[in-house]
């Protein structure tokens, strides 16, 4: 994963003819919860001046350049974030921006960063490029019950039914985290909330909780099998049992 990380920034430098503020890790990759099959590279690249149309295009499919140039090398595919001008970022306006995301990756002039990942930056972000600082303070607790909110929302709407994805099961994960962030005012891995609502004993149902956990301790031992790929399609249930835990926090924050 280090030398994907390497490698990466430098093409995103080469491209950027060396006009790079900094660029930063968060998430999975540094909170060590990073599993190969289910995780992202969560970053965000910083440059000094706007990203030109022709660089955006160069930067657009640059992952799945670097892939088919190595592609013994599985972890460029899991890079997820931004390429955008320090100033735009700061004001959160844009003349143009690269975003690369899970469902594929965009030119674009709008993008809001997400609270939970502001918070990652400032608070564990890792410099890879510069070794500058975060730019931006972290997002305030109203800023986290809000984001907790809206993530809420989007379980009820999307998760009422789920697929034979193993990000399925993520949801349990990710409701554990939004809990631990409303109690405590901070961010910690998908595993290590998971594994604190088992201690806590906070939800209804453990045994899906457990097995979710095994999952992304191992995805790629699970991707395959029929049993697992079954159980996930019929978790909308369970993820909604969870989702009423979350929501009564939400009440009595």
């Amino acid at each position: 994963m280090l030398h994907a990380i390497v490698r990466m920034m430098d093409e995103i430098t080469a491209i950027m003819r060396g006009d790079v503020y900094g660029a930063w890790l968060y998430g999975s990759a540094v909170l060590n919860d990073f599993h190969l099959g289910w995780s992202d590279i969560d970053f965000v690249v910083l440059v000094n001046e706007s990203v030109s149309e022709s660089q955006a295009e160069k930067l657009l499919t640059l992952r799945q350049d670097m892939l088919k140039a190595e592609p013994g090398n599985p972890y460029y595919r899991a890079f997820e974030g931004v390429i955008a001008s320090l100033n735009e970022y700061r004001c959160h306006s844009f003349q143009r921006l690269v975003y690369w995301g899970t469902s594929g990756q965009r030119i674009t002039d709008r993008y809001t960063p997400d609270a939970f990942a502001l918070f990652e930056l400032a608070k564990y972000g890792k410099p890879v490029s510069g070794g500058k600082a975060w730019i931006l303070p972290p997002p305030g607790k109203e800023e986290l019950i809000a984001a907790v909110r809206r993530h809420c929302d989007a379980i009820r709407k999307y998760a009422s039914q789920t697929s034979d994805s193993l990000y399925s099961c993520g949801w349990l994960l990710d409701i554990a985290r939004c809990i631990y962030t409303l109690r405590y005012g901070d961010v910690i891995s998908k595993t290590q909330a998971g594994i604190w609502a088992l201690k806590e004993h906070l939800f209804p149902d453990e045994e899906a909780l457990k097995k979710t956990i095994e999952i992304r301790q191992a995805p790629l031992t699970f991707k395959d099998r029929e049993d697992i790929r079954l159980w996930l399609k019929k978790l909308g249930p369970v993820v909604q049992n969870y989702a009423d835990v979350l929501a009564h926090e939400l009440q009595i924050v």
